[in-house]
């Protein structure tokens, strides 16, 4: 089948460079990392990693961690814990992760107060920040929302935590290998800022599997220190660390990669939107078609396999009700071939279950 559901948006995950570092990996250091990063879990390749992150990322340190998952789990609930003695208030967007959200479940505590701001609302963020009572503030948002690839107001929002005294901790897990230059991210104008974490992951455009945190020294040492989901979890396996490094060194010298898995995003919306159907604009790799209902999504998912093709289905409590959406993902490696097909199969799902709904997604 002809795969628009992975989130492999650089095409890596089978590329040979990629899989031979995987490989190498395994013969020096072994199939597992044997325990946890302070215990036996840390290697040279581990160290490397982190450097090779930390550096393309323009950030002063990088912390590799087993998944994206636990990587946003460490630094909320970390940095919640260390500043919870004066208080400490999290704002965290409507649409953000589950990642995100269970991080800010999870640290909420009688000193530390959660707030949900509106999807990419930077005057509620701002209002928030400035009638808090709490001495310390953390705002949390994805960099790139993973339904349909709408982008925060980063700079916005990185000028709101500067004023008011906070920090901002942005998820790049979409925006890694896809946006900015070389595919560095969003934030990369102020990358080494100290008031902003990131977090990104390695399992998509890195093409293998892991997390990682880049921020200044400081908030390392303390997820070092106190992060629970980092100090007893098992490390990264070495083949994975490997993987995830030849792959960025794939991008470092493959900078059009980026563009090209954006171009082929704005392709398939291209395709969908002559055949009737209401794609929402892609800012990055990934790509909605509102179907409405969520059994409609369901049917169109199924019409798409039938044709040769796999997409992602979304529907409540991923998106809102009437919203439910086909969710295609792009890559940089796709072919003339491969939009044939992929035109073929949205042809039969507007044949079959059509579209009746406002097209809307972002509010």
């Amino acid at each position: 089948m002809l795969d628009l559901a992975s989130n492999d948006y650089l095409g890596l995950c089978a590329d040979p460079r990629v899989t031979e570092g995987a490989i190498a990996a395994a013969r020096e250091w072994g199939a597992g990392s044997t325990g946890s990063r302070l215990v036996s879990g840390t290697t040279a390749l581990h160290a490397s990693l982190e450097a090779s992150l930390a550096d393309f990322m323009q950030a002063q340190r990088a912390l590799v961690l087993s998944s994206g998952y636990l990587a946003n789990l460490a630094v909320i609930t970390a940095l919640s814990a260390a500043l919870s003695p004066d208080g400490v208030l999290i704002v965290s967007d409507e649409r953000n992760h589950a990642s995100l959200i269970d991080a800010c479940r999870l640290a909420r505590s009688s000193r530390v107060r959660l707030a949900i701001a509106p999807h990419r609302d930077v005057s509620a963020v701002e209002s928030l920040l400035a009638d808090r009572t709490e001495e310390h503030a953390l705002v949390v948002s994805d960099a790139v929302f993973s339904v349909d690839s709408a982008l925060a107001p980063v700079a916005e929002l990185h000028a709101a935590v500067k004023e008011h005294g906070a920090l901002l901790v942005l998820d790049e897990a979409h925006a890694l290998g896809v946006l900015g230059p070389g595919g560095r991210g969003v934030a990369l104008g102020f990358a080494g800022e100290p008031e902003l974490v990131r977090t990104v992951t390695l399992s998509k455009s890195l093409a293998s599997q892991g997390g990682a945190i880049l921020g200044a020294p400081e908030v390392i040492e303390t997820i070092i220190d106190t992060g629970r989901a980092f100090i007893f979890d098992t490390g990264l396996a070495p083949p994975c660390a490997g993987a995830a490094l030849a792959a960025l060194g794939v991008l470092r010298n493959s900078p059009d990669l980026p563009a090209r898995a954006r171009a082929a995003a704005r392709r398939l919306a291209e395709i969908a939107a002559e055949l009737g159907l209401a794609p929402v604009p892609p800012s990055a790799a990934v790509l909605a078609i509102i179907l409405g209902a969520a059994d409609t999504a369901v049917q169109a998912r199924e019409i798409c396999a039938k044709n040769g093709v796999r997409v992602g289905c979304f529907r409540p409590p991923s998106v809102p009700e009437g919203k439910a959406c086909l969710r295609l993902t792009a890559r940089a490696t796709l072919t003339e071939g491969d939009f044939v097909v992929a035109a073929r199969a949205l042809a039969s799902v507007r044949d079959h279950v059509g579209v009746d709904v406002n097209p809307t997604f972002r509010q």
